[in-house]
């Protein structure tokens, strides 16, 4: 699942950022690539605006499912989990992963990390250790925060237990930050970290466009 529903407001253009040109080709035309590459994926789906229809049909090609989002991005994904309840609950989808179409530097080899250990474990997120990340307590006192990683995506899941659990987000009214906060509190599988990799970068700001053009450019 690869989520292309945000407007990305912060890189200062009209258009949706992950429409953007970037080394010849759409922003999330390199994520929708990378995924194509991983054996193991077998259906593709990309998450869009509506206004954004024509652009998405541009760079989905074949066999790419276009479903629309909602209004938050858990909405966009139970959107997603909907549109493929039947081939979850018929076992013929057995893990997701989803996918930030803002992070056109994904390789397929961190993609099929994330597969593997999701089929194995229940669940796994991507992330890099964060060794600048402190925590301050009631006296105003700094202390570094063991353990602590930056969350990259995709973050993977067991089918059935990831639309069970935004099912119930939905009927409680909850909203997590991410994919996995939301698994954390309404499903009991383990979440595992995987290593992640320097150059799968959010595009957020201008200067990201220019860096990560360096970065394919190598």
């Amino acid at each position: 699942m690869v989520l292309a529903s945000g407007a990305g407001t912060r890189v200062g253009a009209k258009l949706n950022k992950v429409y953007l040109p970037l080394a010849g080709r759409r922003v999330v035309a390199w994520s929708l690539d990378a995924f194509r590459k991983v054996p193991g994926i077998g259906v593709l789906v990309l998450v869009i605006r509506p206004q954004d229809r024509e652009l998405a049909d541009e760079v989905a090609g074949v066999g790419v499912e276009i479903v629309h989002g909602g209004d938050t991005r858990q909405a966009s994904e139970l959107n997603a989990l909907r549109h493929l309840a039947p081939r979850i609950t018929g076992g013929r989808v057995d893990a997701v992963l989803l996918h930030d179409a803002a992070r056109p530097l994904v390789h397929p080899e961190l993609v099929g990390a994330v597969l593997a250990r999701t089929r194995e474990d229940g669940g796994a997120v991507p992330g890099l250790a964060a060794d600048d990340v402190v925590e301050v307590d009631a006296g105003h006192l700094v202390a570094q925060v063991p353990g602590a990683i930056r969350v990259q995506t995709p973050q993977g899941f067991r089918a059935g237990p990831l639309l069970e659990a935004y099912e119930k987000a939905e009927r409680e009214g909850f909203v997590g930050t991410d994919t996995s906060s939301c698994m954390e509190r309404f499903s009991s599988l383990p979440i595992r970290w995987v290593p992640g990799a320097p150059e799968n970068l959010k595009i957020t700001y201008p200067h990201d466009l220019v860096v990560a053009e360096r970065l394919l450019a190598r």
